[in-house]
């Protein structure tokens, strides 16, 4: 069984973010960057499940700059195969990005695509659905647990309402959350390793697509400062103030 596992080049979740000058975007100088934790941990389920014999291959594939060089070669070091960058300096947006995928997947033809359930920059948490409806596939989304059963996958998901376990026919498209597993730490050797294993660099023509951006950034800005808070004596005063000064009760 190949896999293929989405990953998305994203500042640092430890990061202090701040707009930028002109507040059409983040400032990006001496900023951190990392793999999506999301899709970290859905290449930490494909590299298991390659460990337990029910993969054969796993190929990491990003969208964006050259930079994202270097979070496929995390990807490589962690435990895939070889890895695909689509190069482009254009901002896509999610659907555009699905097609992309959706290019990929014809190229590739695996029986199964990995994805975080989002990207904590954007948290558009849309790409795998729009992916699947393009490719007509089978999807679970928010996976926290995935156990392959010959030629289905046999997947729970968390909702608002509990857990919640489906089967989907394979090829299928999951993408993960946040409780399916722990990524592990980059050995030594893997970073050795990943300097060998192929890396291939395409670009939109390659693939035949020309997207239409339906949404663009228009602009960042800092959250509104908030008030301090207060430090209350007891449950008279505490109630005292939310029936006078907020206004909740």
């Amino acid at each position: 069984m190949k896999i293929v596992v989405t990953v998305k080049r994203v500042p640092d979740p430890y990061a202090r973010i701040a707009p930028n000058a002109e507040g059409s975007d983040i400032a990006r100088e001496g900023l951190q960057w990392a793999v999506n934790p999301f899709d970290e941990i859905a290449l930490e389920e494909a590299i298991r499940l390659k460990e337990a014999g029910k993969a054969s291959e796993i190929v990491a594939v990003s969208i964006g700059g050259e930079e994202c060089q270097e979070q496929l070669r995390t990807a490589l070091a962690m435990g895939a195969d070889r890895a695909i960058l689509v190069q482009t300096t254009e901002w896509l947006d999610p659907i555009s990005i699905a097609h992309v995928l959706a290019r990929i997947y014809q190229r590739e033809q695996p029986q199964l695509i990995l994805m975080g359930k989002q990207a904590i920059d954007t948290d558009d948490n849309q790409v795998g659905q729009m992916l699947a409806a393009l490719l007509n596939l089978p999807q679970a989304t928010f996976a926290s647990k995935i156990v392959i059963e010959n030629s289905s996958a046999l997947v729970e998901r968390e909702t608002d309402a509990g857990i919640e376990t489906i089967r989907v026919p394979m090829p299928a498209i999951i993408t993960a959350d946040l409780r399916l597993n722990e990524p592990r730490y980059v050995a030594l050797t893997g970073i050795v390793r990943a300097r060998t294993k192929p890396l291939e660099v395409l670009d939109l023509a390659d693939l035949g697509v020309n997207p239409r951006v339906r949404m663009r950034l228009v602009s960042v800005e800092r959250p509104p400062a908030r008030q301090a808070g207060k430090r209350v004596a007891d449950v008279k005063e505490l109630v005292r103030l939310l029936k006078e000064e907020a206004r909740v009760i």
